[in-house]
């Protein structure tokens, strides 16, 4: 009777798996880690709103950052509570929905991971080459790269779990288990060097041209004149811009790099694994992070959710509403 008040499924007593008593410490890290989807939605709804509903705030590297809350709030929305499910001993919903469970975690981590490539695309060009910004940065055209990016995700998580989504459950080592096996080769190229190597090499180049900048502002500081005294503020907005995107990016990083380099020998996505647990759920944290990281940074958010919170937005041509 105790073996069979262990096993997932007692009438399948060759092939159920067996239960487990979870430690007390690690179940309260998850649910303390899951009351926090409540937070991460709040937040990036308020980044959403604030950069859909104000004229000034419609500019290529906003919209990249409304992509990224987009991605952010799914995880807060569906990604953090059904996790729940993943974390408990035994899984009871079947092999398809064990895959369909891990479609949207893909394709979310998978469309912050592209976001975090066009943002720092977006401050090398403009740190690097200002002058060709306005023509090659439009607003359609990172609108076109933004769709383009979510289709990419879905079309790569879709041919990465293929093969579980053929033979459901077929990686289980036991019934109640759910397991989804993914090429390691092919995921960490694709999804971790390739992306990370990319945004680490043009964030090394945006510092290095902004330090120098930086530095020939100052020799000349005595001989800007009020002509360029323009020019000196866009190139020090820019650097401020990339200063704080940098921020974002690094906070992205330290959350994403964990999960992969951990596991660099290959990695099952499996229930009862707590380092798998730890590691997935600082990625997923990172969501509620970046609303966390604009309030500190940038006056637009917190203006725009003062006007948010005080349903200033409901009133006529709120819209055109100066908060920069």
């Amino acid at each position: 009777m105790m073996e069979e008040a262990e096993l997932c499924f007692p009438h399948l007593l060759n092939v159920s798996c067996k239960k487990y008593k979870r430690p007390h410490s690690e179940t309260m890290l998850v649910y303390i880690v899951l009351s926090i989807s409540s937070l991460t939605v709040v937040l990036n709804v308020l980044v959403i709103i604030s950069i859909s509903h104000f004229r000034q705030l419609h500019t290529p590297t906003n919209l990249l950052l409304l992509s990224l809350a987009v991605s952010d709030f799914l995880v807060g929305l569906l990604v953090m509570p059904f996790q729940i499910l993943l974390t408990e001993p035994c899984w009871f919903l079947g092999d398809l929905v064990c895959v369909l469970f891990n479609f949207l975690p893909f394709i979310t981590l998978y469309a912050s991971v592209v976001n975090m490539v066009l943002i720092s695309v977006d401050r090398y060009v403009a740190i690097c080459d200002p002058l060709h910004y306005p023509t090659r940065i439009t607003l359609n055209r990172v609108q076109i790269c933004v769709v383009l990016c979510w289709i990419y995700c879905v079309l790569y998580t879709f041919l990465l779990l293929y093969d579980n989504l053929i033979q459901p459950g077929r990686y289980n080592s036991c019934y109640g288990e759910c397991v989804i096996y993914v090429i390691v080769a092919v995921d960490l190229v694709l999804s971790f060097i390739i992306p990370v190597s990319t945004i680490i090499i043009l964030y090394v180049r945006v510092f290095v041209v902004a330090v120098s900048q930086a530095r020939a502002m100052r020799s000349h500081i005595a001989a800007v004149t009020l002509q360029c005294s323009g020019t000196v503020t866009v190139k020090k907005s820019e650097m401020k811009a990339a200063r704080n995107l940098g921020v974002v990016v690094a906070v992205f990083l330290m959350c994403y790099c964990p999960s992969y380099c951990f596991p660099l020998s290959g990695y099952d996505v499996t229930i009862g694994s707590s380092t798998t647990i730890l590691m997935f759920f600082l990625l997923l944290f990172n969501s509620c992070l970046n609303p966390v990281i604009y309030a500190f940074l940038y006056p637009w958010f917190r203006k725009s959710v003062k006007l948010i919170v005080t349903l200033e937005i409901l009133q006529p041509n709120s819209c055109m509403i100066n908060v920069l």
